[in-house]
Formats: C-alpha cells, sequence, structure tokens
C-alpha cells in the first residue's frame, strides 16, 4: 500500500474528502519526522515505535575495488512493530 492508497482506504472509512485526509496524513509525517529530527523517539500505542540510534564508525570493503573503506558515524531510524501488529502478522 502506498501513501495515495492510504488516503483513499482513509476517506472510505471516515467519509472525509481525500483532500483533506491527504492534509492530516501530511501533518502526520511531518510531525512525527520533525520529532525523530530533534532526537526524539516517537511511540504510537498500539502500532509501533520510531526510535533513532547512532551507528558507530567503522571500516568496510568498497565490492569494486576491494579497498577498504571508513564508513562514518550516522543516525538511522528504526521501527519497533507493537504486540499487536506483531501478533495479526504472525496469524
Amino acid at each position: 500500500m502506498n501513501k495515495v492508497e492510504l488516503v483513499k482506504v482513509v476517506a472510505d472509512k471516515t467519509g472525509l474528502t481525500q483532500k483533506e485526509v491527504n492534509a492530516v496524513v501530511d501533518t502526520m509525517f511531518d510531525t512525527v519526522i520533525a520529532d525523530l529530527a530533534k532526537g526524539n523517539e516517537v511511540a504510537l500505542a498500539g502500532f509501533g515505535k520510531f526510535v533513532v540510534k547512532t551507528r558507530a564508525a567503522r571500516e568496510s570493503i568498497n565490492p569494486r575495488s576491494k579497498e577498504v573503506v571508513k564508513v562514518p558515524a550516522c543516525k538511522a531510524v528504526t521501527y519497533k512493530p507493537s504486540k499487536s501488529i506483531k501478533e495479526a502478522v504472525n496469524k
């Protein structure tokens, strides 16, 4: 499912217009992204938790040249699904 399909489904289920739902979805995404950019975790009850983790610097091998390259430390967003989502997926 992509964003367009999500907006259509939510609009059908709620009776709101697709334009209204799209505005809500955009605002939700913008809010989550802004909070994650500050380094905060975002926990959505019944859905899961988004957490910013710092990945340590490391050395890796370039597969083309076989040279050892240094990969700098970076931040990555991880997602941990809620128990109810795990159960629904594993039915």
